[in-house]
């Protein structure tokens, strides 16, 4: 009667098979057909009222049982598909509520830089290569650099890309994405003059005499990207392609179910990629857009276009419900809003406390005019003020309608703590990268003294204080690999989160702030059949070796999606 269906296990445990790592999304998953059973498995359900089961019974993409495979056999019919775990560990599937799959995958940037180069002199090389691979008179767009090796620059930084570049516009990225590097042509074409402002939340940075050098802070460096990135077929298909190709079957293979994009620029029509892949059926996760809030727009516009933008489906894979708004900067370009002044001033601004991309009157204001109509705010704020003001923001404008959260929350003070909870604010974290762990974080004391790094990202006092903590990857900043970031985040002592909560984190609680935590989440009967079957049982293993888990495959709505 029980059909061997996960073979694949078994030939990968006696090496007859030959591993491939190569992604294959199933092309029509939004359409689930019979029923499978799946049992003897280690189920981990994230359920406190049923945490464990041997088997999963499966109908039209939701789980009808689970329990005992004896149990199992009683339940479902005899035509049934059987599928034998052969003991493998099975999870709900992991949400990611924090990153940028269509940044990370387009061919919109041609070319990228070796972060360990010190010199900004030698960078003129590999701009002139990124020329001979992609000649024409276009937009050259790079990224990789650290925004301190173009601040050590001996003459302006501009003028080493013009050296080599002086009649086509070129700008590179940092890796942060908080910074842009850039020659002549392209503030030019910015429209920059010596008496250009800087822009909200941005800074164009001068020479002593007032000529911009080529850097472009934070915002502004946005604004130039929105230039050079207007909507066009080619960048369409860019989008498409990347996220088609290499966005969806990455997610896959990683065991990622759903998603929040948490940038999509509309104006350089981002939805419109997600919508043309989701009306082709060809969507292989649950995604909710966050729409980017430009700080530049004047606000009626603005809030008149994010409104006609609104869109959300129960029945639907994609929703367009989330605002994305950056409250400050980072830390590392002394943008990050501090209640304190920074150690050292690199822009010569009136105050050194970092910047505002909108201030808190502001995200205020576009709470009170979006949150009825259904949005829930994603806001970035990292340093100790920035996180200050946006709970204020809430606090003022935000209902018990509201599923709001903040990102990052690298520094965040004590009084603050409780406010999470009391406000039903989630703290969503980031610890996938190694510069959030604790031997990193005196990194940035020279910037803000030592003090202020005892706990950065304090996602266990945050829980401690009855916060619901997301935690999530910020792809391509950071590893997309959640297994990276559940063993972070469960070894960064004094801030660490036991696995259990870790699991939760990724799963039911990342649900909640999308809006489908009674579909999603958990194993549960009644819930849609989003799960992962992994190579071993995150709780029979050291925590230092979660990071090596491998996803055997992964099932969207009860179909695989993803097979190893």
């Amino acid at each position: 009667m029980k059909q061997l269906s996960l073979i694949i296990l078994l030939l990968l445990t006696t090496g007859i098979f030959s591993c491939d790592d190569t992604p294959t999304p199933n092309p029509n998953p939004t359409n689930p057909t019979g029923e499978k059973v799946f049992y003897n498995g280690d189920i981990y359900t994230v359920n406190p009222d049923q945490e464990w089961a041997e088997a999963m019974y499966v109908k039209d993409g939701v789980i009808q049982f689970l329990g005992s495979t004896d149990d199992a056999e009683r339940e479902a019919p005899e035509d049934a598909e059987w599928i034998d775990l052969l003991g493998s560990f099975v999870m709900p599937g992991f949400h990611d509520v924090h990153l940028h799959p269509l940044e990370a995958a387009t061919d919109n940037f041609q070319f990228i830089l070796d972060d360990r180069i010190e010199d900004p002199e030698d960078y003129a090389f590999d701009v002139e290569d990124a020329i001979k691979q992609n000649p024409g008179t276009g937009w050259l767009l790079g990224w990789g650099h650290w925004i301190d090796v173009p601040l050590a620059a001996t003459r302006l930084p501009k003028e080493i890309i013009d050296e080599v570049a002086p009649d086509r516009p070129v700008a590179i990225m940092e890796q942060t994405s908080h910074s842009l590097w850039c020659n002549s042509k392209a503030l030019e074409l910015m429209g920059v003059d010596d008496n250009t402002p800087d822009p909200p939340g941005g800074i164009i940075m001068r020479d002593k005499n007032g000529e911009a050098n080529g850097l472009l802070i934070d915002n502004a460096g946005n604004m130039l990207l929105d230039i050079a990135l207007a909507p066009s077929p080619e960048r369409a298909q860019n989008d498409y392609n990347g996220l088609v190709n290499v966005a969806l079957p990455e997610l896959a293979m990683y065991g990622i179910t759903s998603i929040c994009d948490a940038r999509t620029y509309w104006k350089r029509e981002h939805h419109k990629t997600w919508q043309r892949v989701n009306n082709e059926g060809k969507l292989t996760v649950r995604a909710n857009l966050g729409l980017w809030a430009y700080p530049s727009e004047e606000d009626a516009s603005q809030l008149a276009s994010l409104k006609d933008l609104y869109s959300f489906d129960a029945n639907s894979l994609l929703q367009i419900n989330q605002i994305k708004l950056y409250g400050d900067g980072i830390v590392h370009n002394t943008t990050s809003a501090m209640h304190d002044d920074y150690h050292v001033d690199y822009f010569d601004m009136p105050t050194n406390n970092g910047l505002n991309y909108f201030s808190e009157e502001r995200i205020a204001k576009y709470i009170r005019e979006l949150e009825n109509v259904g949005f829930d705010f994603h806001i970035h704020a990292i340093g100790n003020r920035g996180v200050h003001e946006a709970l204020n923001a809430i606090e003022q404008a935000g209902t018990a309608q509201g599923r709001h959260r903040l990102t990052h929350v690298e520094y965040v003070d004590v009084a603050d703590m409780n406010r999470f909870a009391q406000l039903n604010v989630t703290a969503d974290a980031q610890v996938a990268g190694h510069f959030t762990q604790p031997d990193q974080w005196h990194e940035n004391d020279y910037l803000i003294g030592s003090e202020l790094n005892q706990n950065n990202i304090p996602i266990k006092s945050l829980h401690t204080a009855n916060a619901r903590v997301t935690l999530s990857s910020d792809w391509d900043v950071s590893e997309l690999n959640p297994f990276i970031g559940l063993e972070n985040a469960v070894t960064r002592s004094p801030q660490e989160l036991s696995l259990e909560e870790a699991i939760k984190a990724y799963t039911i609680n990342a649900a909640y702030v999308m809006r489908q935590e009674d579909k999603v989440g958990s194993l549960e009967v009644g819930k849609e059949a989003d799960f992962v079957i992994l190579d071993r049982n995150l709780f029979d293993i050291a925590p230092r070796n979660i990071s090596r888990t491998k996803v055997y495959e992964t099932y969207l709505r009860g179909e695989l999606i993803y097979e190893r």
